[in-house]
């Protein structure tokens, strides 16, 4: 929602192409300077309670917006936001690889991320309904930011209550049913949750090829997300009126919905099919940026149809996401992978608003240029990360099987002795480098 809020405040506060462009930089970079103190924090605290602090936080600074007069308040509140914004992607993996099979958290990965796209849809129509509000001394803008500050503090007290830290406390299961969800998720072989931070762990990370792979592709795959920032001030630039432009800004959020919820399916249906169906949605976008800048400026209907084409590739980020996890092992390999990953995130989207200058307006050939590089690289980067795992599959198919060896870990009885107990190797926290038994799922 903050997206659609800044170009309602730029209306009002006047903001210069460069304050606004930095404002959208702002958010990541609050978001980047945090996020692998966030992840350590998921890792050290309870998930669910400490997600529901950072939205409680958000929702603080949410309202504050409605007090801003000038360019540094709202440079202030929007590094904000990205410090709480840390925590809620990360934590959303994490909890996903607690509750659900590899086989499953491509499908739940996907759903949780297509609701961006409804965020979008409900915060189209709410910031089209405060335009028409007509109050003395409190701007539309203001109106937006209370309401959806009010939204987020409700979210965030419901989290609290009710969102769960792990199987193994899940207020919604009982005592049986937590023994169970645990026990399923034998075939991850990546364990439950570790609270101890690993120091092997985190070089192994790293120092893992595929993590910097990853990290590329979500460097580049959000360069463009630049164009959600931009999207209004594009379609105006079309010669649409600012109300038409907060109802157009609803469609992209339908296109992220119905891309996102198609790929995860496909993705599903189709074993070892992520890499593909990833690089699949890459196509349209790329017919998308041909037609804003080779269409004569005024075929509006093409231009929009271009513009609205560019949002396709979303489906090859969000299975990037749940692929990353399906294929990392170890809990303290997986929070320093996941921060890895999201502040590559962070990079891409904070240095995409600052190439859409003035001067390029207003075919901006410029930046349109750099995304269509990106939208080129990401699809090859999805099938090299798929002929690492394959490479590596291959290998530790060729090596021996040794059932012999016994996993034991030290337990403290409750008259105060130590003692050995053997544990399945698939509920220790070993990476999976460490278990030569770990499949990479393609």
């Amino acid at each position: 929602m903050s997206k659609i809020s800044l170009s309602l405040e730029s209306k009002v506060l006047w903001l210069s192409v460069f304050r606004y462009n930095w404002l959208g930089t702002a958010f990541y970079l609050g978001y980047v300077l945090f996020e692998y103190p966030q992840n350590l924090a998921l890792q050290r605290f309870p998930v669910g309670k400490w997600m529901s602090i950072n939205i409680f936080v958000w929702a603080v600074a949410l309202a504050c917006h409605a007090a801003c007069k000038n360019f540094h308040g709202l440079l202030v509140v929007r590094l904000l936001l990205g410090v709480c914004e840390g925590s809620i992607t990360a934590g959303f993996l994490i909890v996903s690889t607690m509750f659900y099979t590899r086989t499953e958290q491509t499908l739940r990965v996907g759903y949780w991320s297509l609701m961006i796209g409804i965020a979008q849809i409900i915060s189209g129509f709410i910031s089209f309904g405060v335009l028409h509000i007509n109050t003395t001394g409190f701007e539309p803008w203001q109106w937006l930011m209370i309401i959806t500050a009010i939204m987020t503090m409700v979210l965030a007290i419901s989290f609290w209550f009710l969102f769960p830290d792990s199987p193994t406390n899940a207020w919604f299961l009982t005592p049986d049913e937590r023994m169970k969800a645990v026990q399923r998720l034998k075939e991850n072989q990546t364990g439950v949750e570790n609270k101890h931070f690993k120091m092997e762990q985190m070089i192994e990370a790293l120092t893992d090829s595929k993590t910097w792979l990853f990290a590329l592709l979500s460097a580049l795959c959000n360069v463009p997300s630049s164009l959600l920032n931009q999207q209004s001030l594009i379609l105006a630039s079309f010669g649409f009126s600012y109300l038409q432009t907060t109802l157009l800004s609803c469609i992209p959020g339908v296109i992220q919905i119905l891309t996102i919820f198609t790929g995860v399916r496909l993705a599903t249906r189709r074993p070892n099919s992520r890499a593909y169906v990833g690089a699949m949605y890459f196509v349209p976008a790329w017919l998308g940026i041909l037609l804003v800048n080779l269409l004569p400026w005024s075929n509006k209907a093409g231009l929009l149809v271009g513009q609205f084409l560019t949002g396709f590739p979303v489906p090859g980020f969000v299975l990037a996401l749940s692929w990353l996890n399906n294929v990392t092992a170890g809990h303290t390999k997986r929070v320093v992978t996941n921060a890895t990953i999201l502040s590559a995130y962070c990079v891409g989207n904070a240095a995409g608003p600052l190439m859409w200058k003035a001067q390029y307006k207003p075919r901006n050939h410029t930046p349109w240029t750099v995304i269509g590089a990106c939208y080129v690289a990401c699809p090859l980067l999805l099938l090299i990360i798929r002929a690492v795992l394959v490479r590596e599959n291959r290998i530790r198919d060729a090596e021996p099987v040794d059932d012999r060896q016994e996993y034991v870990i030290e337990r403290i009885t409750e008259d105060g002795k130590r003692v050995e107990v053997k544990v399945d190797k698939e509920f220790l926290d070993l990476t999976d480098r460490q278990n030569r038994d770990f499949r990479y799922v393609l």
